[in-house]
């Protein structure tokens, strides 16, 4: 049996720990294989500076995982027709899709999320749930499944949900095991949300 892709999107301006915290967990999964993309492929910098070597998108595989981050790069991005027509397009040919932060706004802002529970950076509540005619925006959620999309909140909340992906898909042994080698404490309830907002 091949192996299941899981590809990474990135965009100039990406958080750096939305997407290394989930491919921490996700490095871990023997029947995986990593790879990171962006539009035309090439260097793509983060907000912090550092740049990661990516191939186009027309190089990903259907049927596989998708993981988006989010970041301030985010907000150009948000009205990038053509960008997200294409994030469209992966999103339906995806398995699974996995979003950090902002990420979700983006989903949102391409018509992936409609009539789907999700949630997102709670600092930035009010820009990224103003995307999506009919998505049910979660205030209080440090990570949401509805169906192939699993949304997290903001930042550090994509390892838990990560981590919370492999317990229901690869076994609750698995997780434990990846989270004792991170010497990661998880927060295995989704509910638990310090940095809930009030709406």
């Amino acid at each position: 049996m091949s192996a299941t892709p899981i590809s990474i999107l990135l965009f100039d301006g990406f958080e750096p720990l939305d997407v290394f915290g989930p491919v921490e967990v996700l490095g871990d999964l023997d029947d995986c294989r990593l790879g990171y993309f962006s539009l035309n492929g090439g260097l793509v910098g983060c907000r912090q500076g550092f740049r990661v070597e990516t191939q186009p998108f027309s190089e990903i595989v259907s049927n596989g995982i998708l993981l988006l981050p989010g970041g301030m790069g985010t907000r150009p991005l948000s009205a990038d027709d053509a960008w997200l027509n294409h994030l469209h397009r992966l999103a339906e040919n995806a398995q699974t899709v996995l979003s950090v932060c902002t990420g979700s706004a983006l989903l949102a802002a391409a018509s992936c999320l409609e009539k789907r529970r999700a949630t997102t950076n709670k600092r930035s509540w009010a820009w990224a749930t103003s995307f999506g005619r009919e998505v049910f925006w979660q205030p209080r959620a440090r990570w949401v499944a509805d169906g192939k999309f699993w949304t997290a909140s903001g930042v550090s909340a994509g390892t838990d949900m990560a981590l919370a992906f492999v317990r229901e898909n690869f076994g609750r042994t698995k997780a434990q095991a990846i989270a004792e080698r991170m010497e990661y404490t998880a927060n295995e309830d989704a509910d638990n949300d310090p940095f809930a907002v009030q709406v």
